[in-house]
């Protein structure tokens, strides 16, 4: 048996800038469920030392009843449910964030799911074969309330010459 792929080769990314559509809504798949691991990981390794996320005795005591997780491991995890399906291989950078909300906690356990709307698109005028997209993902816990709602804005690499139909 010969080691030669034949037929077509498809490789795994995720859409060109072509390939937006303002107004659509991606759903992203599987979600993640956070441990109490990934949070102290995460707490730890960014030098954060607020209690909330840390100390379980100190956060009984207080309004939320325990810990939570770093907000900064939501938004991460939100945008990086994204990738495999809007920006894998196709983004040339992350331009920055507008606005970010979290309107309700997450707790170790629980799991997030996320969507993102592309909420605009256009050519860049400084950067041939690039766009600026810009996109509001949404965080959702395994009850379907939103814990995240973050603006995007991002570089996106146009289709390849030979790619566009």
């Amino acid at each position: 048996m010969a080691d030669t792929v034949t037929g077509r080769k498809i490789e795994q990314r995720g859409l060109w800038f072509e390939e937006f559509e303002p107004g659509s809504t991606y759903l992203h798949a599987p979600g993640r469920t956070i441990s109490e691991a990934d949070n102290v990981l995460f707490t730890t390794l960014t030098m954060n030392t607020q209690p909330l996320h840390l100390d379980e005795h100190w956060s009984a005591r207080q309004e939320f009843g325990g810990r939570l997780v770093n907000s900064l491991l939501t938004l991460s995890t939100v945008v990086g449910l994204s990738v495999s399906q809007l920006t894998l291989n196709t983004i040339v950078a992350n331009l920055g964030f507008g606005e970010v909300r979290f309107p309700r906690p997450v707790r170790a356990g629980d799991t997030l799911y996320a969507e993102t709307l592309v909420v605009d698109k256009r050519l860049s005028a400084s950067r041939l074969g690039q766009g600026v997209v810009s996109l509001r993902h949404v965080g959702r816990n395994q009850e379907g309330e939103t814990v995240a709602v973050v603006d995007r804005s991002t570089l996106v690499l146009c289709a390849p010459r030979e790619e566009v139909a």
